[in-house]
């Protein structure tokens, strides 16, 4: 073989070498698409897809558990595969790939601001009147102090999830969970809070705080004052400092 072949042949190696290592990088931030069933503990957008952080990171609901990342689906295996790859058991995520050949040692990045969540917990009461969607004014001096507070930092996501008492039947509580949190995004919005930036979720009556302690045999005025810590609306702000 002569020297000139040779080099082709190294050239080749070396060009597919490069080819490789882009796919593989172009791979860690490939869209991850949920099954949309049950609890899932990131935050997903209207195609089911996981929404990310500028740096490629997948955001955490208020769900979120190490048990709940290896049990939601993306297709064929758990969604914390992509998203905690650190966390969830390598079995469940099938073969892992080859490994690659050893690449020269980058330069040292400068340091990442570290991602900071702070949720909220709002009262639906005092949002909104009983069986309302419509915020009442005590409910917007809150969403304005929320707004100025989103603005203090640089904002990746807020996730707004409405939730009900369990006074009336399953299908007409989740639809009122979904109208009181898309309520709250309207506003935000109106606020100047970007409306790629707010997601909203309905939970109705499934996750009470209550739990027994409200018997039905109270009367029903008495009743809807001991299940007012259920009917709440739950806002998680996602950013960095």
């Amino acid at each position: 073989m002569t020297k000139q072949t040779k080099k082709q042949m190294f050239a080749l190696a070396a060009i597919a070498s490069i080819g490789l290592s882009a796919s593989t990088v172009f791979a860690q931030v490939k869209d991850v698409v949920v099954d949309g069933k049950g609890e899932i503990p990131y935050v997903i957008d209207g195609r089911n897809v996981v929404a990310r952080s500028g740096a490629g990171l997948c955001w955490r609901t208020g769900y979120w558990s190490p048990a709940a990342a290896g049990t939601a689906m993306a297709g064929q295996v758990p969604v914390g595969c992509e998203c905690d790859s650190d966390i969830v058991p390598k079995d469940k995520c099938g073969a892992p790939a080859p490994a690659a050949a050893p690449a020269a040692a980058p330069a040292p990045a400068a340091a990442t601001p570290k991602p900071t969540a702070d949720k909220i917990k709002l009262s639906a009461d005092a949002l909104f009147d009983f069986d309302k969607a419509v915020l009442k004014p005590e409910g917007k001096t809150k969403l304005d102090e929320l707004a100025s507070k989103a603005k203090g930092i640089k904002l990746e996501v807020i996730l707004a999830v409405g939730h009900t008492d369990r006074l009336g039947s399953d299908s007409y509580n989740q639809k009122l969970s979904e109208r009181r949190a898309n309520a709250v995004k309207t506003y935000l919005v109106s606020k100047g809070i970007e409306a790629n930036r707010v997601y909203t979720e309905g939970k109705g009556e499934r996750q009470p705080i209550t739990g027994k302690n409200c018997a039905d045999k109270l009367g029903r005025k008495k009743l809807i004052e001991c299940l007012q810590p259920d009917r709440r609306v739950e806002i998680e702000l996602v950013g960095t400092k």
